[in-house]
């Protein structure tokens, strides 16, 4: 079975605490587990990679010029579009109408997701965005919503 960067940070994510995962001090000894448990020592060090993009965007919100979060329809890059389904945009686009997403966690899932050199699908997309908001200050209710869209397959369109 070919295991992907994706499959090791549900791992990450499903094994251990965040801050066992998101702490580089840990880092060797969560290399070294997690080839033991199987993984590829290269999709490993990919893993740590996307976990390192992912707190550099932590570190970069997006807002408008009143000081506020954006409130704007997102265009989509060609690069963007191509990787991304309609399923998978329109997924996005309903998490940030009901609030789940902002415009600035919209644009770290974004980022995420192309850091990924396999095809997404719209669970991938779930994955990513429960992982951005884990990361992300003050949104421990959009990651319980998030949570239930990833665990119990919730209906996100009401």
């Amino acid at each position: 079975m070919k295991e992907t960067v994706l499959d090791v940070l549900m791992y990450l994510f499903e094994n251990y605490q965040h801050g066992e995962f998101s702490d580089t001090d840990n880092q060797d000894t969560l290399r070294d587990e997690l080839t033991a448990a199987g993984f590829p020592a290269e999709e490993v060090e990919h893993a740590f990679s996307w976990l390192d993009g992912l707190s550099e965007n932590r570190q970069k919100p997006v807002h408008d010029g009143a000081g506020g979060a954006m409130r704007s329809l997102r265009m989509y890059a060609r690069e963007e579009l191509a990787k991304l389904s309609v399923e998978c945009r329109g997924f996005l686009h309903n998490l940030e109408q009901l609030g789940i997403l902002d415009s600035s966690s919209r644009e770290v899932v974004i980022d995420r997701l192309m850091a990924f050199q396999e095809e997404i699908d719209l669970e991938r997309v779930k994955w990513v965005c429960l992982l951005v908001l884990i990361n992300q200050p003050d949104s421990e209710e959009a990651f319980e919503h998030m949570e239930d869209l990833v665990y119990y397959q919730g209906d996100y369109l009401h």
